[in-house]
C-alpha cells in the first residue's frame, strides 16, 4: 500500500483504503475452494460501493441484494438485472415493483406472504418471477458461529411447516418456484462448522425435493465464509470444502456435474473483508484516573460494525504496528458509546499519529452510524497495483418533497 501519511495528506482522515488486487485474490481463493460449476453471488450488504461490485462482476460474480439502494448500486456496477438475486424478509410492494420494473426476475421468498407479494407484482408487470424458497431448517448442524437457522426467525420458511403450506407455495400466481435457498450461519468459526451446515443443507434440500415434489433447478446453499473483522489476521483458505461438497452432491444430486441443479453460494465478508483498511488519526491523547485514552477522528459513525456481527457495541478493534503499551480507543462523537476498543495494544501514541485498522473492507462505512452527529464521511480510495485508481466520498443529502394538497 502507498504510504499512509501520503494518502491522508491527499484525501484526509479518516480514510478507507481498498486494495482491489486483494479483492480479486479472495475471489480466486473462493473459486478454488468450491466445486466447479458453482455460481457465487456477491452480497452487497457487505460493501455496496459500485467499484467493489464492478470488480467482482468482472471476476464472474453475480449480485445478491436486499434493498432498493443495493439494487441501484448493483446496476451501477454493471450487474445484469436478469441475473440479480433479490432477497430479504421485509420486501415491500414498492421495492418489488421497482426491482421487476428494472428487470429483476429472481427472488428469494422468506414466507408465504412474501411469495404472494412478489407474485402480485409480477402479474402487474405481465411477467412471471422465478422464486427460491428460503428454508429455515429445523436443526442446526454446527454449534458455533452466528446462527441463522434452527431457531424462531424472520428468515425463511420453517421446515416443519412445509407439509401445510407447500401446495399453496407451488401454486402462487405470478411465480414459478425454481429451487431452494439456505443460509444457516454467518462467519463460520471453523471449516468443519461450515462443511457441516453446507452438507446438511444439501441433504435437507434433497429430502424436500423427494417429499414435496419441489422442482430444484437452482440450489443456493448460502454462505458462512469467514474473515477477520477490524483486527489483524488472515482470511481462511478452505482446503476440505470442495471434496466434502462434491461427496454430498454426488449422494443427493447425482446429476449436479452436468448442471442439474445449478448451484450457488453467496458471500460478502469473505470477498471484501481483507481488501480494506481504515486510516484514522489521533487527535488527543489523555489520561483519566489511571487509564490512557486515544481520541480518534473515526468513531462509530465511521466504523460501527452494526451489521452481521451478532452483537452491537462496543467494538473490539486492534491496530497494526509494533505495540508500545495499551490505550482505550474512542471516536470524536459526543456520546460514551463512541468506543472502538478498550485497552488495545497500540504503537507509540502522539497527536497526529495515524493508526491502521485492518480487515474492514466489508461491514465498514455503510454498516456504521454515518448520519449520527453530522460529521463528514471519510473518503474511500481504491488501489490497483499499488496505485490510486479512484477515490470517492459518500454524501448524505436531504431531498425536498412536495407536500400533500391542502384539504
Amino acid at each position: 500500500m502507498l504510504n499512509p501519511e501520503e494518502l491522508v495528506d491527499a484525501y484526509g482522515s479518516p480514510l478507507y483504503v481498498y486494495d482491489l488486487d486483494r479483492l480479486r485474490a479472495a475471489r480466486r481463493d473462493l473459486r478454488d475452494a468450491l466445486p466447479d460449476g458453482f455460481t457465487t453471488y456477491y452480497s452487497l450488504k457487505a460493501n455496496p460501493h459500485p467499484l467493489i461490485g464492478a470488480t467482482l462482476r468482472a471476476e464472474g460474480c453475480r449480485a445478491e441484494v436486499c434493498s432498493t439502494g443495493e439494487l441501484l448500486s448493483a446496476l451501477e456496477a454493471g450487474f445484469p438485472a436478469g441475473e440479480i438475486l433479490y432477497g430479504g424478509p421485509g420486501k415491500t410492494t414498492a421495492e418489488i415493483d421497482l426491482a421487476i420494473g428494472r428487470g429483476v426476475r429472481t427472488f428469494s421468498a422468506e414466507s408465504p406472504a412474501d411469495l404472494t407479494r412478489v407474485g402480485d407484482s409480477a402479474r402487474r408487470h405481465g411477467v412471471t418471477a422465478d422464486c427460491l424458497l428460503r428454508i429455515n431448517g429445523s436443526a442446526p448442524a454446527a454449534t458455533t458461529s452466528i446462527r441463522m437457522t434452527g431457531t424462531p426467525s424472520q428468515f425463511g420458511i420453517d421446515e416443519e411447516t412445509l407439509p401445510q403450506v407447500m401446495d399453496g407455495l407451488l401454486d402462487t400466481p405470478g411465480t414459478r418456484v425454481v429451487g431452494l435457498h439456505f443460509y444457516p450461519l454467518s462467519n463460520a468459526r471453523d471449516e468443519d462448522s461450515l462443511i457441516a451446515e453446507a452438507t446438511q443443507s444439501i441433504a435437507v434440500a434433497a429430502a424436500i425435493r423427494d417429499t414435496h415434489r419441489v422442482p430444484i433447478e437452482v440450489l443456493d446453499i448460502g454462505g458462512g465464509f469467514a474473515a477477520p473483522y477490524s483486527v489483524p489476521g488472515r482470511r481462511p483458505y478452505y482446503r476440505k470444502l470442495r471434496g466434502e461438497l462434491e461427496r454430498a452432491l454426488d449422494l443427493h444430486f447425482p446429476a449436479w456435474r452436468t448442471g442439474h441443479p445449478r448451484l450457488a453460494v453467496e458471500t460478502g465478508r469473505y470477498l471484501t473483508g481483507d481488501c480494506g483498511e481504515l486510516l484514522t488519526t489521533i487527535t488527543t491523547v489523555k489520561h483519566s484516573r489511571g487509564r490512557r485514552f486515544a481520541v480518534l477522528d473515526a468513531g462509530i459513525n465511521t466504523l460501527g460494525g452494526m451489521a452481521g456481527l451478532g452483537r452491537l457495541l462496543p467494538l473490539a478493534v486492534r491496530v497494526d504496528g509494533v505495540p508500545d503499551g495499551t490505550a482505550t480507543l474512542t471516536g470524536p462523537l459526543c456520546t460514551p458509546g463512541d468506543l472502538l476498543g478498550r485497552e488495545v495494544e497500540v504503537p507509540a501514541l502522539a497527536e497526529g499519529t495515524i493508526l491502521r485498522i485492518p480487515n474492514v473492507g466489508g461491514y465498514g462505512l455503510t454498516a456504521s452510524l454515518i448520519g449520527f452527529l453530522g460529521r463528514p464521511n471519510p473518503a474511500e480510495v481504491f488501489l490497483t497495483g499499488g496505485r490510486v485508481t479512484a477515490a470517492t466520498r459518500l454524501e448524505l443529502t436531504r431531498v425536498p418533497l412536495t407536500p400533500p394538497p391542502a384539504p
